[in-house]
C-alpha cells in the first residue's frame, strides 16, 4: 500500500435496499447484509493504517422511511454495538456517536453511551458512527451552542474566527470547529469520502469538515463493498495531488 494514506475516511454506505431488490429479496435482507459487511470494512481500515473511520448509518432524513424499517434498523444498530464493542476495545478503537441524541430509542442511546464511555481512553483508532446525523443539522446545533455562549457573555463572536491550527498544515482550523460533533478528535476532517452504489452526491455529510475532502464514487452497492475495494479507493487517493487552493 502507498505511503500517502488518508488519516480519516468517511463512508456513505448506500445501496442496501437496491442490492436486495436486484436479487428479489426483501429490503431488510439488504440492510442485514450491509451490517455484516460493516465490521469487515472497519477491520480492513485498521489493517491499512487508517486512524479515523466514519460510517454514516442513519441520516436525519431517514426517519421518513416506514416505521417497520426504522425499527428494524435501530435493532440492528444495537446488535452491531453488542457484537463488536469487545473487539473495538481490544484493538484500541475510540468510539464516537455523531448526530442528535433526542430522537433515538433509549435502548440504543444507552448502548452508544456505553461504547463511548468504555473506549474513551483509547487513542490508536477512532470510529465515528453517524446516527440521526445531518450536516446542516450539525451546523445548526453547533451555531446554537456558540450563540448561547456569546449571548451569555462567555465568548466573543470574533473568537469563532480564530485559527487554532491547520489541516495538513495548509487549511485553517477555526475555533468554530470546537462546536462540531468531531470537536475533540485528532483528525476531525475527512481526507477521503467514499460513497457506494454509484450515487454522486454527499447528501450533507460533514458540510463543514469535508471542504477539501477527496471523493471516491464506488459503483457497487454497499453489501458488495469489500476490503479489497476499500484498498483500491485508498490507492486511488494516494495518487492524487491535494493543493488546498494553493500551488
Amino acid at each position: 500500500m502507498a505511503e500517502n494514506l488518508p488519516h480519516h475516511i468517511a463512508i456513505i454506505p448506500d445501496g442496501n435496499r437496491r442490492w436486495a431488490k436486484a436479487r428479489g429479496l426483501p429490503s431488510f435482507e439488504g440492510h442485514r447484509r450491509g451490517f455484516d459487511i460493516a465490521p469487515k470494512i472497519c477491520r480492513a481500515a485498521r489493517d491499512l493504517g487508517i486512524h479515523t473511520l466514519t460510517l454514516w448509518a442513519f441520516s436525519t432524513e431517514n426517519w421518513n422511511r416506514s416505521p417497520e424499517e426504522v425499527s428494524y434498523l435501530m435493532k440492528l444498530y444495537e446488535t452491531l454495538i453488542d457484537r463488536n464493542l469487545k473487539e473495538a476495545k481490544e484493538d484500541g478503537v475510540r468510539f464516537y456517536h455523531l448526530g442528535r441524541k433526542d430522537r433515538l430509542p433509549t435502548t440504543l442511546l444507552k448502548r452508544l453511551a456505553k461504547a463511548e464511555e468504555e473506549t474513551k481512553d483509547n487513542d490508536r483508532y477512532v470510529l465515528n458512527v453517524a446516527l440521526d446525523y445531518g450536516g446542516q443539522d450539525e451546523l445548526l446545533r453547533a451555531t446554537k451552542k456558540a450563540v448561547e455562549l456569546i449571548v451569555a457573555g462567555s465568548m466573543s463572536a470574533e473568537k469563532l474566527f480564530e485559527e487554532t491550527g491547520k489541516y495538513h498544515d495548509k487549511y485553517p482550523y477555526y475555533f468554530f470547529k470546537n462546536f462540531l460533533d468531531t470537536r475533540d478528535q485528532p483528525h476531525p476532517y475527512p481526507d477521503l469520502v467514499i460513497r457506494t452504489s454509484n450515487e454522486k452526491r454527499l447528501s450533507g455529510l460533514y458540510c463543514w469538515q469535508s471542504a477539501y475532502a477527496e471523493i471516491y464514487w464506488e459503483p457497487d452497492h454497499f453489501p458488495d463493498f469489500t476490503p479489497e475495494k476499500l484498498r483500491q479507493a485508498v490507492l486511488d487517493y494516494s495518487q492524487r495531488r491535494r493543493r488546498f487552493g494553493g500551488n
